[in-house]
């Protein structure tokens, strides 16, 4: 399973001109299933996002995770995480798990997310969506997880 995360002072999804996700200061989870992945990897994603110290504490120094600021979290999926681009110039997603997997997990994700942590909002998966973000740092942290 992968992620890429971004620190954002705010971040918001939009689908057919309407917003379906909006968070302030937080995170902005970029979620990828591949094949393969099952709900303890997803389970043990959840728990390094929520306790990833990349919050700034009084000196300045990452030291906080995003419960401890008490920020939101923004889930959007983002099978593109699985390109290979070993090949040609265009982009292979076979690494990432067929659409029926990727919703359960992403949505299985989501659930725990919620059960976790207060504040959560999500895109919609499969849908062509617009996301806006004012990443803060700027602040970008790709994870795998096996």
């Amino acid at each position: 399973m992968k992620a890429l995360l971004q620190r954002v002072s705010e971040a918001r999804v939009d689908v057919l001109g309407e917003t379906v996700g909006a968070i302030g200061p937080g995170l902005l989870v970029l979620l990828c299933a591949e094949r393969g992945d099952h709900d303890a990897l997803a389970d043990r994603m959840l728990s390094k996002i929520l306790r990833l110290r990349i919050f700034s504490d009084e000196a300045g120094k990452m030291n906080r995770s995003v419960q401890d600021i008490g920020g939101g979290l923004l889930v959007v999926s983002q099978f593109t995480l699985a390109a290979d681009t070993g090949g040609g110039n265009r982009p292979s997603f076979t690494l990432a798990a067929p659409p029926d997997e990727g919703r359960r997990l992403y949505e299985y994700f989501v659930a725990k997310a919620r059960e976790a942590h207060p504040v959560v909002a999500t895109g919609e998966f499969g849908a062509d969506m617009q996301v806006r973000l004012v990443n803060d740092g700027p602040v970008t942290i790709p994870l795998q997880i096996q």
